[in-house]
């Protein structure tokens, strides 16, 4: 099936940053030296910050003595509540595109069922969460994360329950059991509109909730986590629907509304704003300036005129395109490949969308540990490069290798995935102190547009056969051919996405300005060793 994916919903490393002070100064510090770190020099009229800076009371809470202690600094920690908090953004995340995959599995079933093509449903749920995405950082900044979240569930599930009508409607023998195909949509609508709030968000809690040797992880998982929900779609709702048979994607709708409900219930009473105490010393010092976000709109144009973050954000970019686009065509891909049974593209989809859930934890574990964003942004990058090529090409005198196109895509999930959510954490980095969903909604805004235009660019391309070593290693040779080849369109354009941001980014060269932070504060001594800055 052709998905046409409108829209959807990341590793660098800086040795060392010669900058100047200007480049550096985004708070306007007065002038100061700091010198507790041996070896790190900082520039004239950055002060990092240190954790004597007391805070209002009103930041600090009733009890001060309890968050401040001998020495007079202020205490941060890390609670063991912060997975769950972690979790539930996950499942969030995961129920939302499952629910806008939901179909991707049984087109023809959907199509049966109510004479319209699945892909609309996919598209308009897609167009509803580009909408959403640019309202998701105001709503959060004037209600807070914790009841923008709860609200953003209650949305999803009274949408979920939109599109399970039907189903409901059979329990008691009312009607027909089929929900009708407006009140389909509409549910789909009001699911893709709650949907950002769970995408754009995990920089923000990865900020408030986790240590600095934790954020790249955290954030991986929250943003990956819609990716098993792909997975999931392809998993259950190919076994469950059959046919034309109307009552099993009705069952399979409700089946996707009692998992929906069991998160939402559980975010609304568990889900929380912030720990007691910060989790890190960068986050210590924005709640120490108590400075006010401005709007989405300046933000974002504030964002934008920082030229430290466009490599991020072309990284970003480059991997949901990558993602979004081969998930999209994988019936083709498998194809390609001499995969053909229904059942086995499904399970080679899943197994794709898990290999990226898996890599972004594996990566972005390490880059948390060695802060080696760079490096390893263009080391993922270059492997994407490589391990596209295997996916549209086709080798004259082999024919087609199903074990070599499987063993590609689950490679180029591992390494293609990552580099979304760990670019996320490095945008934050390098714009420290803007605001975290501002720098997330914006990200998604660009990735998933360009998404959008990429989709019919590679559906034609796709068509496309060129044709290489074809005489190889000479017309008269008796050898002459042997390795002629064809590779699709495709393929090409997605490798020359993947070479052009490898490009770019090899020019890439910012200071890592909450690092420094956290570097001062003595919360990671592996920052002091990676954010040093030259004057």
């Amino acid at each position: 099936m052709r998905v046409s994916l409108a829209l959807l919903v990341a590793v660098p490393y800086v040795h060392a940053f010669n900058v100047a002070p200007p480049r550096v100064n985004p708070l306007s510090f007065v002038d100061k030296s700091f010198t507790s770190t041996p070896g790190l020099t900082l520039p004239r009229r950055w002060s990092p910050f240190t954790p004597n800076t007391a805070l209002r009371s009103s930041e600090l809470g009733d009890n001060k003595d309890d968050q401040i202690g001998n020495t007079g600094k202020l205490k941060t920690q890390l609670y063991g509540s912060r997975w769950f908090q972690l979790g539930m953004l996950s499942f969030l995340a995961l129920i939302s595109d499952w629910v806008c995959f939901s179909t991707a599995s049984s087109p023809r079933t959907f199509e049966a069922v109510y004479n319209h093509n699945a892909e609309f449903l996919i598209d308009i749920f897609l167009y509803s969460n580009v909408f959403s995405c640019f309202f998701v950082t105001d709503t959060v900044l004037k209600l807070g994360m914790e009841k923008s979240i709860k609200g953003a569930a209650s949305l999803m599930l009274f949408g979920c329950l939109l599109r399970s009508e039907g189903y409901i409607s059979s329990l008691f023998n009312i009607g027909d059991g089929i929900t009708p195909y407006n009140v389909v949509v509409l549910g789909t609508i009001l699911v893709g509109f709650a949907q950002p709030f769970f995408q754009c968000t995990p920089p923000m809690l990865s900020a408030i909730w986790f240590g600095s040797k934790e954020r790249a992880l955290s954030t991986a998982v929250a943003l990956n986590a819609n990716q098993i929900g792909i997975a999931t779609a392809f998993l259950i709702g190919g076994s469950m629907c059959h046919g034309t048979d109307s009552a099993s994607m009705m069952s399979y709708f409700g089946l996707i509304t009692v998992a929906c409900a069991a998160v939402t219930a559980t975010t609304l009473v568990g889900f929380k704003e912030k720990p007691p105490l910060p989790p890190s010393g960068s986050e210590a010092k924005k709640l120490a300036l108590n400075e006010k976000e401005p709007p989405f709109f300046q933000s974002a144009k504030q964002l934008l005129s920082n030229k430290d973050f466009y490599p991020p954000l072309a990284a970003f970019v480059a991997s949901i395109t990558i993602t979004n686009i081969v998930g999209a065509f994988i019936d083709e891909v498998m194809e390609r490949g001499g995969i053909l049974e229904q059942q086995a593209i499904n399970l080679a989809g899943a197994g794709f969308e898990l290999a990226i859930l898996v890599g972004g934890i594996i990566i972005g574990g390490y880059v948390d540990k060695t802060k080696e964003f760079k490096r390893s942004t263009l080391v993922t990058l270059a492997v994407t490069f490589f391990l596209l090529f295997p996916l549209g090409l086709t080798e004259h005198q082999i024919g087609k290798e199903p074990m070599l196109v499987l063993v590609s895509l689950f490679g180029l999930g591992f390494v293609a995935g990552p580099i979304q959510p760990v670019n996320a954490e490095l945008a934050v980095e390098v714009t420290y102190p803007s605001d975290e969903t501002a720098v997330e909604s914006t990200q998604q805004i660009f990735g998933n547009l360009i998404s959008a235009l990429m989709v019919p660019l590679a559906a034609k391309a796709a068509r496309l056969d060129f044709e290489i070593f074809p005489t190889f290693p000479g017309p008269d040779s008796e050898l002459s051919g042997i390795i002629a080849s064809d590779v699709r369109g495709d393929v090409c354009l997605l490798s020359s996405v993947a070479l052009l941001t490898y490009l770019f980014y090899m020019k890439f060269d910012a200071p890592l300005l909450r690092s420094i932070d956290d570097c001062a504060s003595g919360d990671d001594e592996k920052a002091c060793e990676v954010a040093v800055v030259e004057q």
